[in-house]
């Protein structure tokens, strides 16, 4: 028996994936450059995988945050961020201030206002966003914030 799509009845029709498989491993993911110099950024391979859909990278905190990154907004549907290990500092423009440790996730949505102020020396984190081409802007901090923390 068929079924509308022409495929015997209980097998699945056969699906054309809009992008490519990725595998990565520490020793295949290269380093890359990123936003900030004091981290280092490991690509998984999301980026060419998904043709720009999504970005999958590693952050390592390679020197300890040597400063805040001042204020900035993401160009971007979205950023989540899973910590693997060490923490970091984060406040938003709604006044809240947060430390996400090991164990711990975060969603930031597109054009939320923040700033990164602190993070360990072992910070390590995935990180995904959508599109994978996530512009940062600068900009002032919320009113009754400080330039820097």
């Amino acid at each position: 028996m068929m079924n509308d799509t022409s495929t015997p009845t209980g097998q699945p029709a056969a699906v054309n994936p809009p992008g490519k498989l990725a595998y990565a491993s520490p020793t295949t993911a290269p380093l890359v450059a990123g936003r900030r110099s004091f981290f280092k950024y490991r690509d998984l391979g999301v980026t060419a995988a998904s043709s720009g859909k999504i970005r999958a990278q590693v952050t390592i905190g390679a020197e300890g945050m040597t400063q805040p990154t001042g204020w900035h907004y993401h160009v971007c549907e979205g950023q989540f961020v899973y910590m693997l290990s060490g923490w970091v500092d984060l406040e938003f423009e709604d006044g809240q201030k947060l430390r996400i440790q090991a164990g711990e996730s975060l969603y930031i949505p597109g054009g939320l206002r923040h700033n990164e102020t602190g993070a360990s020396r072992d910070l390590e984190l995935l990180e995904l966003s959508v599109p994978a081409d996530m512009g940062t802007v600068a900009c002032d901090p919320p009113e009754g914030w400080s330039t820097s923390a």
